[in-house]
């Protein structure tokens, strides 16, 4: 443990020149950063449903590529590769804009997508020389549903539902004209065959899409529910801690001075130091810097010698567990609750006939701080004390319980001192 006579050194003046509205600019630049990878649920929705939907295009083109090569034994001319082309063709291009484009992209490429399959589906009656022998239908027809899932991903539902229904019928018409011996029974089959199944996928896609749209809408009403309690909760925050600080300096200055007279050089630092207090509370709010152990000891250090040089302060470090990372704005909390405890005792433990002890113990260890001042004064019943006492319950014990991770105590017998413990142990 590190002797505290080396650490209770006067206070330099730049230890009480600390700023705790400096801008930590790389915390930002990293907060900015992890906003720009958020997306929105439907976008992910469609991101994913874009590469799938592009994969299987790729996958369609590999399984039926036997079937193709022989039906292009009947088709004459170079149609048979412009077809495929065409109709296949962009489901590659929507896997790899799915990966890293935006929506807007996703979505032009999956219409340029359905538009050239319907447009290849609808040519498959006229490039076949002869119907073929081997095969009951041609294999555009049987892949129709590539063609569906691209609409889903480019419109809305309707106009996807719409396309569906003509895709469908004119799939059915090319199967029905390039076979041989069509009936209107297998016309009606083929119809139905590939409007159920296409039917199936597209109420997926849009049951997956609506979903998501749904979780982005329940998330913005969420966000500006917290919002809204975050702000009210600000709000409460601001004014406790301007009711603690009109209890600690103004009134407190103004009491002193009622006591004292204008001369009184400790009555003009005081003064001083609440206009100061009462210009950084019109500071703006800003990302805190964090305080080493030795640099909290002195925070703490001048605030206590701020209300009186004569409060004995000792700190303690253990070696090896004193790696503290206290937050300024915390430490700010606990400065000022402290300072609270100090004005108590020197306004109300004097006990006549004798001087009265006031020692300030701070001790840090495992990342947490602890600081407790005892007086040996009158002391007080804490059961008596009135829950709307701004020194004790706003000030002291309110300032703590706002505090992320920190907490107050408060301990007193009439006769016996008081001691006011405060710790803090993390960002809770």
């Amino acid at each position: 443990m590190t002797a505290s006579s080396m650490l209770d050194t006067p206070p330099t003046a730049g230890s009480a020149s600390l700023d705790p509205f400096r801008v930590s600019r790389w915390r930002r630049a990293l907060a900015m950063s992890r906003q720009k990878i958020v997306e929105a649920a439907s976008d992910r929705i469609l991101r994913r449903l874009g590469l799938a939907i592009g994969i299987a295009g790729v996958i369609v083109a590999i399984v039926e590529l036997p079937d193709i090569a022989d039906q292009a034994k009947f088709i004459s001319g170079p149609w048979s590769i412009l077809v495929v082309g065409v109709a296949l063709g962009w489901f590659p291009v929507l896997a790899v804009v799915s990966i890293t484009m935006g929506p807007k992209v996703i979505r032009m490429v999956a219409g340029a997508a359905a538009v050239s399959y319907l447009a290849a589906l609808a040519t498959m009656p006229f490039i076949y020389a002869v119907p073929p022998t081997d095969t009951s239908s041609v294999w555009m027809y049987r892949v129709l549903a590539l063609g569906v899932l691209a609409a889903v991903l480019a419109w809305r539902a309707s106009l996807a539902v719409t396309y569906l229904l003509v895709a469908t019928a004119t799939g059915a018409l090319a199967n029905r004209y390039v076979m041989s011996d069509p009936t209107a029974w297998s016309l009606v089959g083929d119809f139905a065959r590939a409007a159920g199944l296409c039917a199936l996928f597209l109420w997926c896609c849009i049951y997956a899409l609506a979903a998501a749209a749904r979780v982005d809408r329940e998330s913005v009403i969420a966000s500006r529910r917290a919002a809204a309690v975050a702000g009210a909760a600000a709000r409460d925050r601001e004014r406790a801690r301007f009711a603690a600080l009109i209890h600690d300096a103004v009134l407190s200055t103004l009491l002193d001075a009622s006591r004292a007279g204008a001369e009184s050089p400790v009555l003009r630092h005081q003064a001083e130091r609440t206009l100061e207090q009462l210009d950084e509370c019109r500071g703006a709010n800003t990302e805190p810097d964090r305080l080493d152990a030795q640099s909290a000891i002195g925070f703490l250090r001048s605030a206590v010698y701020e209300v009186n040089p004569g409060i004995r302060f000792t700190a303690r470090r253990w070696a090896g567990l004193d790696d503290l990372r206290l937050p300024v704005h915390a430490a700010g909390t606990i400065a000022a609750a402290l300072a609270e405890a100090a004005r108590n005792s020197l306004r109300h433990a004097t006990v006549p006939g004798r001087a009265v002890q006031r020692t300030v113990t701070v001790t840090i260890s495992a990342g947490g701080i602890r600081v407790v001042f005892r007086d040996d004064g009158a002391g007080f019943d804490l059961d008596r004390v009135s829950a709307d006492r701004l020194g004790v319950s706003v000030s002291i014990l309110g300032r703590m319980r706002q505090l992320a991770g920190g907490a107050g105590f408060v301990e007193s017998q009439p006769g016996e001192g008081t001691t006011v413990t405060l710790v803090w142990g993390g960002d809770g």
